[in-house]
């Protein structure tokens, strides 16, 4: 049994839903229809800034200020927010002249932004605005103006700021896209500002932070009788061993699936060597490969466990996915 849903029945619901997301949407694919020069006027602007991109609004487009600081910061434009109203009272002895100030307002005349706009300039600030009104006071004042007018806000009403706040919101993101691509930022460098949330464990931690080294790396020479690698096996807890030869690189790998076929087929157990039932031509991975690489590995060749080998093919640690586990990059 549904809940109630007020005045609206399920199918009217669903309706309204859909007519909001089409509306949003149309609002965007036309600001991509708009964009010109000043777009990219408004990025030399940003990448020439030797200092911070101060971002601010009031109301819902400070909201979206807020996160437009946010998306510029993570991906290589140092940026903050700041409250208007705040800066009036003080705040604005944060904006220097080395800065870069976006303003957002749909109106372009929210008098909280008007009134430390000109003191931001005096300063030396570089001015970006972001209105859905070209001939707006806040459009006039700027060095480089972004119009992100909408046709039509979502709400019923026209009112409540709705598909005005999407288009702001994505001409903010395009601007930070932009920035990130021309400055080159990379994946690595997005982990380096991400450092506590699972993206950044995937991108930062290596194999070499993950393995198994020294006596908890399996291994058993060539020529082993069978009975050594399965001791082998059974005391390292990975389900594998490797084969190496004298200088200690890889020759196979030995793991609980060759012991299954090797009984399949009947091999004589007491009398047998590792080398007649080990896999030749292991999967390696190296230490300084990612983490998560090493997962990719493991999935497409449906494998628990990998070598991990030097240059030289030098057998040098071990891991398995469960080790991976541990480390949440799975």
């Amino acid at each position: 049994m549904h809940a109630p849903l007020g005045k609206l029945t399920a199918d009217e619901a669903i309706a309204l839903g859909k007519r909001v997301l089409d509306i949003e949407s149309r609002a965007v694919s036309s600001l991509a229809s708009r964009l010109d020069r000043s777009f990219a006027d408004a990025l030399a602007i940003i990448l020439a800034c030797r200092g911070r991109v101060v971002v601010s609004g009031i109301g819902k487009s400070g909201h979206v200020a807020r996160k437009i600081a946010s998306t510029l910061a993570s991906t290589g434009t140092p940026a903050f927010f700041v409250h208007p109203a705040e800066a009036s009272h003080g705040d604005l002895g944060m904006i220097t002249a080395d800065d870069v100030m976006i303003a957002l307002s749909n109106s372009g005349e929210s008098a909280e932004l008007l009134a430390i706009v000109p003191l931001a300039k005096r300063r030396g600030a570089k001015l970006i605005s972001l209105t859905g009104n070209a001939d707006s006071s806040l459009a006039r004042e700027a060095d480089v103006h972004l119009d992100a007018a909408v046709d039509e806000e979502a709400c019923p009403l026209g009112l409540a700021p709705t598909a005005s706040t999407t288009a702001v919101l994505a001409l903010g993101d395009a601007l930070a896209v932009a920035a990130l691509e021309a400055r080159g930022f990379g994946a690595d460098d997005f982990a380096r500002s991400h450092p506590g949330g699972s993206l950044g464990r995937r991108l930062l931690t290596h194999v070499r932070d993950v393995m198994r080294t020294g006596d908890a790396v399996p291994r058993v020479p060539s020529g082993s009788p069978l009975a050594t690698a399965l001791f082998e096996i059974t005391g390292k807890r990975l389900g594998m061993t490797a084969v190496i030869d004298p200088d200690g690189r890889a020759v196979g790998v030995f793991t609980d699936g060759d012991l299954r076929r090797a009984l399949e087929r009947g091999v004589d157990l007491p009398t047998a060597t590792v080398d007649a039932v080990m896999s030749r031509n292991p999967r390696t991975i190296g230490p300084e490969r990612l983490a998560v690489e090493a997962v990719e590995e493991m999935e497409r060749h449906r494998i628990n466990g990998l070598l991990v080998t030097d240059p030289e093919g030098r057998v040098v640690g071990a891991l398995n996915m469960h080790d991976l586990f541990q480390a949440k990059v799975v």
